[in-house]
């Protein structure tokens, strides 16, 4: 059983820079999947921003990051980040999803999604949006 917690970072048009400047720091493997990569352009003039961008280094640090689409509401310092729950095993995803959904608003239910065998999103009880997905290789 593997379960992690990552600061996933919400921007609007702004999340490459910022993961490039995070790995220029950090160091680590940065990738990106834009919204086109991914099959899932709203806009098209936001095709290239970053649906799901990640700095992994070896040291230990990593931060998730992207481009809230212009269709959603997003203003900079509301819900500026998520808590991204990544596990290994649906067992354990679902599990601590259970749990925390219960008195939360459900945003995306939590099932199969383009990139991941689970994936779902709820604002728990105290207002923290959480993401929830089963890690797996992302293969260009």
């Amino acid at each position: 059983m593997t379960v992690k917690a990552t600061t996933h970072l919400n921007f609007r048009g702004q999340a490459r820079a910022a993961l490039s400047l995070y790995q220029s720091v950090f160091g680590g493997d940065l990738v990106i999947v834009t919204y086109r990569d991914a099959n899932a352009v709203g806009a098209p003039a936001e095709a290239d921003q970053v649906m799901w961008g990640q700095v992994a280094a070896t040291s230990g640090f990593r931060i998730m990051a992207y481009d809230v689409p212009s269709r959603l509401s997003w203003n900079a310092g509301e819900i500026p980040f998520f808590v991204s729950v990544r596990g290994d095993a649906a067992d354990d995803i679902t599990g601590c999803w259970e749990k925390l959904a219960a008195g939360a608003t459900i945003l995306q239910p939590l099932a199969p999604a383009v990139w991941s065998p689970l994936y779902g999103m709820l604002k728990d009880q105290f207002g923290v949006t959480w993401v929830f997905d089963i890690e797996v290789a992302y293969s260009a």
